[in-house]
């Protein structure tokens, strides 16, 4: 088993970090857009404990979509 170039891992972590803010970020706004703001009150209600799913969400799929992106194009890194 070869390991993969540092330069191919470098590129995937730098991705996944990147994709998993970006989908932070728009999970924030659809919440935001949907009225479900994760910061809004004082305490955690329902609208604000659906604004954090909305974020984590986002950024859980931003990953993915990093990882997917990095399996098209080099292939699985753990084989």
């Amino acid at each position: 088993m070869k390991a993969p170039p540092t330069s191919q891992l470098l590129m995937l972590g730098v991705t996944q970090a990147v994709l998993f803010v970006v989908g932070a970020l728009f999970g924030r706004w659809l919440g935001l857009l949907l009225g479900f703001d994760a910061f809004a009150g004082p305490g955690y209600g329902g609208k604000e404990m659906f604004g954090i799913v909305l974020i984590g969400l986002g950024g859980g799929g931003g990953l993915q979509i990093a990882r997917a992106w990095y399996r098209r194009r080099y292939g699985d890194p753990r084989s």
